[in-house]
């Protein structure tokens, strides 16, 4: 037999699978999200979904949604940072789809093991997201309910992968370096290369993404 078939059966076999729950109700004016999502789509070890295109009537399909979950190793919530939460749509999702007894409670085990980020974008500089600064929390801080959500379906949670400044991020030619990023980011975790200890304390993840390595 071929031995290069062999190795990419073996690659394939290894290779972790990521789901991308993408949210952002206003795409045309998306310059950082709508790329990502792109990247995403272009890996083929990642499941890429379209909350607003898919359940434009916010109808979600619960079953659907759980069985993704299931067939997933590693969860990314991508979206654009709302007053300090969510688009609606995921919230939604997160209402309707982590039901008792599937993510939580004594039989909800469903999704126990598997790893859990948000890749999310701000408008405000990193130092407005500081506990002395404009926002008065850092940025984890900010999403501890989603790190109590992971907490509480027996998720490891990481750290968020962010950028910051994101209304000035396209003038000032931040995006390609961004999106090399997070290219990098979703390779690792499909590989299982990541450094688990220092993406799990890390503010930032995607201070470990860089091209040289971590």
């Amino acid at each position: 037999m071929n031995s290069d078939k062999n190795s990419d059966i073996d690659e394939n076999k290894n290779s972790k699978k990521v789901l991308v729950l993408f949210a952002h109700p206003a795409q045309t004016r998306s310059e950082v999200n709508v790329p990502l999502f792109s990247d995403a789509q272009a890996n083929k070890h990642v499941t890429a979904v379209d909350l607003y295109a898919e359940y434009p009537d916010f109808n979600i399909d619960i079953e659907r949604e759980q069985q993704r979950l299931v067939d997933h190793d590693i969860v990314i919530f991508l979206y654009p940072l709302y007053w300090y939460s969510t688009p609606s749509i995921l919230k939604e999702w997160q209402d309707l789809v982590l039901e008792y007894g599937f993510a939580y409670g004594h039989e909800g085990t469903a999704l126990k093991g598997k790893q859990f980020l948000c890749a999310i974008s701000a408008g405000g500089k990193e130092e407005a997201y500081q506990t002395d600064g404009f926002n008065h929390f850092t940025i984890r801080q900010l999403l501890q309910p989603l790190e109590q959500m992971a907490s509480i379906t027996h998720m490891t949670y990481l750290a968020p992968f962010a950028l910051f400044g994101s209304r000035t991020a396209q003038e000032e030619h931040r995006i390609s370096d961004h999106r090399r990023k997070w290219t990098t980011l979703l390779n690792k975790l499909v590989k299982g290369e990541l450094n688990m200890e220092k993406a799990m304390n890390i503010e930032n993840l995607a201070d470990l993404c860089t091209q040289s390595g971590e």
